[in-house]
């Protein structure tokens, strides 16, 4: 994986991650400039299949001020994810059976500068496994501040 643009903590907090894909989008040259200038949030976005396809709604990537409005693009919409065969049907019967989601989990650029976006089939968390990650996370922060004073 190369440069981070964007990451969707909510999803990690929100989901149990059980499987992870690498897509690609299809994107237009005004889409990808705004992805370069890390106009990009996917907090939330989602994945839903149309048609067979996979598409990624409501991650927002904002213009630039240097675009012309005739070739700008709309912020919130639709996007295409590129992934082999198997993959969508995998992931189409993981949502199909077993009730599982489909969420984005971090937009970046690979090694050749091309954007992909890392995905996830994710299972949703219920409100006391939420608390035991919170209650975790404290724990780890004062182990941490107890070896930091430690020293």
């Amino acid at each position: 994986m190369g440069e981070t643009i964007a990451k969707n903590k909510k999803a990690y907090f929100d989901y149990f991650l059980e499987e992870k894909f690498e897509a690609g989008l299809v994107l237009s040259g005004s889409e990808v400039k705004g992805i370069r200038a890390k106009r990009v949030n996917l907090k939330d976005s989602f994945i839903r299949f149309v048609n067979g396809e996979a598409f990624l709604f409501n991650a927002h990537i904002g213009r630039l001020d240097t675009t012309h409005y005739f070739y700008g693009h709309e912020e919130r919409g639709s996007r295409k994810l590129l992934l082999h065969k198997k993959e969508l049907e995998k992931m189409q019967k993981a949502v199909n059976r077993d009730g599982y989601t489909i969420v984005p989990l971090q937009l970046y650029f690979n090694a050749r500068n091309i954007v992909k976006i890392q995905i996830a089939i994710a299972k949703g968390k219920q409100l006391h496994d939420k608390r035991e990650d919170l209650k975790e996370k404290d724990q780890k922060r004062d182990i941490a501040r107890a070896m930091k004073e430690y020293k």
